[in-house]
């Protein structure tokens, strides 16, 4: 599997994650109505738009799977949340994953992939928002480092009204690897 940058021709594929993640997830926690509506179709172009707009540090990476092509994807920007400062807050949008990945480890590694992306643009604080009745997702979030910060809304923006919670997590600055080549720093001699 390889972790690579979304690019338009991806729309499609990303739609179908995005519809089949909400529907196997969200069954029982949203009306069931509106999940068996969702149309990859009309999603697709929403993605396009998406990809085509996205500025760094934003951005969408998919996860390629050898034989089942685009599988996953996270989606990261600058904290859209009014009460953070979105040059220091960084957010993981969106991720997503066919169900059929869940529990495999690939779910792990488009988190970091996001995070890594959001690290390396020199945030040091993430927020991501989930669906409060979606414990699988909260645990997935808690054992990466994730902890909800208290904050709550509601949306309605789909026709019912559903209730998402704050997580955060700080994010440590890793060190580059040694590049060949590269002379190591010396060491300060020691008194005495």
């Amino acid at each position: 599997m390889i972790v690579r940058t979304a690019t338009e021709r991806d729309a499609e594929a990303l739609a179908v994650v995005h519809i089949r993640s909400w529907q196997e997830a969200y069954r029982g926690k949203v009306p069931q109505d509106y999940l068996d509506q969702l149309d990859p179709t009309q999603r697709r172009q929403g993605w396009r738009d998406w990809i085509r707009e996205d500025r760094p540090p934003a951005g969408t990476l998919v996860l390629v799977h050898d034989t089942d092509g685009v599988i996953g994807l996270v989606n990261v920007s600058p904290s859209r949340d009014p009460d953070t400062d979105p040059d220091l807050v960084g957010e993981i949008q969106a991720l997503y994953l066919l169900p059929e990945h869940w529990g495999r480890g690939a779910g792990r590694l488009l988190m970091a992939a996001g995070v890594r992306r959001l690290a390396n643009a020199g945030y040091r604080e993430l927020v991501l928002w989930v669906l409060e009745t979606n414990d699988r997702a909260r645990r997935f979030y808690e054992a990466d480092g994730w902890r909800a910060d208290g904050s709550r809304k509601t949306d309605d923006s789909r026709g019912f009204p559903y209730v998402e919670v704050r997580y955060r997590r700080r994010v440590i600055p890793t060190v580059e690897p040694l590049r060949a080549g590269a002379e190591p720093m010396k060491r300060l001699s020691q008194p005495g």
